[in-house]
């Protein structure tokens, strides 16, 4: 079995927005929709610290559709226009929508939305164009800071891949710096089981 996902080193990440402008460039997303939003959690104060700068942190959390393994807005479209291909990817039939917002509703991340002009909902499909040759999707090769990584979370995180000048493809296990399982965390799970993973060191989550 297999399922995609998308894993982040958040102590990676540097907020540059590369993913979330890749993203609209290549899947044409409306201005004033994201497929890939990017959010500044902090700051909070470092631990034994005084509290004020510069014992404060913060990082920023990349969101878009978590591809979950059990999706609740599948559950929930009447048409089967939301459906989850063989390659754990929630993807959605065009032609089958009927513009409902039903899965909108249902998702517990707020990461769709009904494109006004063509009366269909739209969400981060992780490239489906690009995955299907073997290509990395668009906002794991151009992450100048390499914080994101593409694979199968039945291959483990180690075997992820991420683009090295958005060309040669290096393994998440072989750059990363070492990380522990308690490291690894996930969006909150109502039952839908996200599949994107997270990578933090040495800061609390705040997910």
């Amino acid at each position: 079995m297999t399922q995609y996902a998308i894993v982040t080193d958040l102590n990676r990440c540097v907020g540059c927005l590369a993913c979330s402008v890749a993203c609209k460039a290549a899947n044409n997303v409306p201005i004033g929709n994201y497929w890939n939003k990017v959010l500044r959690i902090g700051a909070f104060p470092e631990e034994g610290g005084s509290g004020q700068f510069p014992d404060v942190y913060t990082y920023f959390l990349p969101i878009g559709c978590q591809h979950c393994v059990d999706p609740e807005c599948i559950k929930v479209c009447p048409t089967e226009a939301s459906h989850k291909r063989e390659d754990g990817t929630v993807q959605i039939d065009k032609s089958k929508c009927i513009g409902c917002q039903f899965c909108v509703m249902a998702c517990p991340y707020n990461v769709r939305y009904l494109n006004e002009e063509e009366r269909v909902v739209e969400k981060c499909t992780l490239c489906e164009q690009k995955t299907a040759q073997g290509e990395l999707p668009q906002c794991v090769s151009q992450c100048g800071g390499m914080a994101r990584y593409f694979g199968d979370l039945d291959q483990g995180l180690a075997s992820f891949e991420g683009a090295e000048n958005g060309t040669e493809r290096i393994k998440l296990g072989d750059f990363a710096a070492a990380w522990t399982d308690s490291e690894v965390y996930k969006l909150p799970d109502v039952g839908n089981q996200p599949s994107f993973a997270y990578i933090l060191r040495g800061h609390k989550w705040q997910g």
